[in-house]
């Protein structure tokens, strides 16, 4: 019974992703003294004394991974820990129910909720999945009077939903909506009328329903509390008098993104309300407006020199190159600077960035070319992210960005620590290059577009390549693979990959052995993306061991069969085994997708047609 409690205790923060849960936790939870996961008996001479110092010394502990470690130790510091968490984070919004959550932490006012699969962001989770925001939000009305913060990723978000939040929480601060989708204007003109001491509303990569309600106009008429306001996601046009309105009345406004309906001449009046701020998405960068009534363009240049605070630039989209002369006052202050819908090329993008050597952050289509690329590589000595996205995804079109671009960016930018890069040509040579002019990589994601495509010069599998990334970057904890590739470079994977914690995997590998690799040697993986690999039931099998120590493994378009996937869930009951199909009469043909997380509550009771739960 007490290994019972222990191991139930330590799959609670598991799901809740509270961090910690290594293979050996819960020997060490036994051996200290049980957990909060069932009831041990009190001891009869409680030291009060001694839980209220070890309360005030939790709220200094921050780290959720150092939290769950606490909550391993005994049920006291179990019990202690949970009435001290202000801040949740779950990664996987049926990993565990909304009861069981409220019952355990009673003093929340942040929540981090992940819904969706990641690989919805590339259409491959069909609509109508799941993921609902309803429950959680009814639980929490009734248990978190305090709740001030709100972060959806990949969630499903009705207008209800917004409205129950609105009204539930009369201290509500902070929205945050990334990749979610099911709610429109309406909800948002609830959030933005009720919510009075709202401070950030971010509406990040959303699917947005126009219901022609004008909510920018439902803010209070009154001064705000407005510290951040991201729409760049919102199709619909916004009223610009009440927007303009609503940044002359925000002192405290620091970051605005705008959608691409509100032109360059309407960001010229909107900076110079707020001259204060420090992040800005520009809408379309396009005086289409100004063309159209005969108006005066302004002086954009003095307008950008005024905005002494700025350090983020976004947006361009629909952009009018000629007027990129309009932001080079402020490239000297930027930090970061998001050229990921502006179509320029190297020309048009080598006076900006010759101006930006404080840069760190930096994302950019490939249409600058290797050209663009070796022009940030002279300039960006402190680049620490880059993000290189296709213009085009397609097979047939050779790609503007290869292998030069990417060597001229480990020579130039070594303290680069995260990089993702899309391309159709690559080399190991470049790859090499990379894990050794680059030790302080965490991220390496390279997308080679086409089906196992090898290097490009020698014809060789990218196997030596990826091998040098992992056996050199020490640091790397998210690796996506792509390319022709054997089970060479899964067994480097294996051997080396002992940091790793989330792998994507694409078109690549020979066989079973190469899956069997990454499962047996890489005790960290939490997250395993897996689509059109040879990988069978032999390989799944052969995760029997660890998969409970996972968030979740996704496989689609492998050689999965129906029998395989039952074996697992008959050996894992505490594993949700689903199986997606994209058809509408069952077959017993491979798997189509298999999608596996570990649960505390068991199968949910949502899931649509297209999925069957084993």
């Amino acid at each position: 019974m007490r290994e019972d409690r222990a191991e139930m205790s330590e799959d609670e923060d598991r799901a809740l992703d509270l961090g910690g849960g290594g293979p050996d936790a819960s020997n060490k939870t036994e051996s200290s003294g049980g957990s909060c996961g069932a009831g041990d008996s009190p001891s009869p001479f409680p030291d009060q004394v001694l839980d209220n110092v070890l309360e005030d010394v939790l709220r200094f502990l921050t780290s959720r991974r150092d939290r769950n470690a606490v909550s391993l130790v005994c049920k006291s510091w179990c019990m202690v820990e949970a009435l001290t968490r202000s801040d949740l984070f779950i990664g996987n919004c049926y990993a565990v129910s909304p009861r069981r959550v409220v019952d355990r932490f009673r003093s929340v006012r942040s929540l981090l909720l992940k819904g969706k699969p990641r690989f919805a962001d590339f259409n491959l989770v069909p609509p109508n999945w799941g993921s609902y925001f309803s429950p959680w939000v009814t639980a929490m009305a009734a248990a978190y009077p305090w709740l001030e913060k709100v972060y959806l990723k990949r969630m499903t978000v009705s207008d209800e939903d917004l409205g129950l939040l609105a009204h539930s929480f009369p201290g509500f601060k902070e929205l945050v909506l990334v990749c979610c989708e099911g709610f429109g204007t309406s909800g948002l003109s609830v959030v933005a009328s009720r919510c009075r001491q709202l401070r950030v509303l971010d509406l990040i990569e959303d699917e947005i329903m126009d219901d022609e309600v004008d909510w920018i106009s439902c803010f209070p008429e009154t001064g705000t509390c407005l510290e951040s306001l991201i729409f760049d996601c919102v199709e619909s046009l916004v009223n610009f008098i009440a927007l303009e309105r609503l940044v002359a009345r925000s002192p405290s406004l620091r970051k605005l993104r705008l959608n691409r309906h509100v032109s360059i001449g309407q960001l010229h009046r909107l900076m110079v309300q707020a001259p204060q701020l420090t992040h800005l998405g520009t809408g379309s960068f396009s005086f289409s407006d100004l063309m159209v009534q005969g108006d005066q363009e302004p002086d954009l240049v003095s307008t950008f020199a005024a905005s002494k605070s700025l350090i983020c630039l976004s947006g361009f989209k629909d952009i009018l190159p000629e007027y990129l002369p309009a932001i080079y006052p402020v490239c000297a202050n930027l930090t970061s600077l998001n050229l990921s819908y502006a179509n320029i090329n190297a020309e048009q993008l080598k006076p900006v960035i010759y101006r930006c050597h404080k840069l760190q952050t930096f994302w950019v289509l490939d249409s600058v070319c290797d050209e663009g690329l070796q022009a940030v590589a002279a300039t960006c000595k402190d680049l620490r992210e880059l993000r290189v996205f296709p213009m085009e995804a397609r097979e047939d079109i050779e790609g503007p960005v290869s292998e030069v671009g990417l060597l001229a960016i480990s020579e130039g930018c070594r303290q680069l620590q995260s990089i993702l890069y899309f391309c159709q040509r690559m080399t190991n040579a470049a790859v090499v290059a990379m894990s050794k002019n680059c030790p302080e990589l965490v991220v390496f994601r390279l997308c080679i577009m086409g089906r196992h495509r090898p290097d490009h010069l020698t014809g060789e599998p990218m196997d030596e390549g990826f091998g040098a990334i992992i056996m050199n970057c020490k640091k790397l904890t998210r690796l996506a693979i792509s390319g022709l590739l054997t089970d060479e470079a899964f067994s480097y994977i294996g051997t080396y990959g002992k940091l790793v914690r989330t792998l994507s995997v694409a078109f690549a590998g020979d066989s079973d052995m190469g899956l069997r690799y990454v499962l047996e040697g890489c005790p960290k993986l939490q997250k395993l993306e897996i689509r059109d690999s040879p990988f069978g039931d032999s390989a799944l099998l052969s995760g029997l061991h660890h998969y409970y120590n996972m968030r979740f493994l996704w496989m689609s378009s492998c050689k999965l069969s129906p029998l395989g996937c039952k074996e697992i869930a008959r050996r894992m009951p505490r594993l949700v085994v689903e199986v997606i199909s994209y058809r509408d009469e069952e077959t017993d043909d491979a798997v189509e997708v298999l999608y596996m997380y570990r649960s505390l509550e068991g199968p949910r009771n949502d899931a649509p047609k297209f999925v069957t739960i084993l």
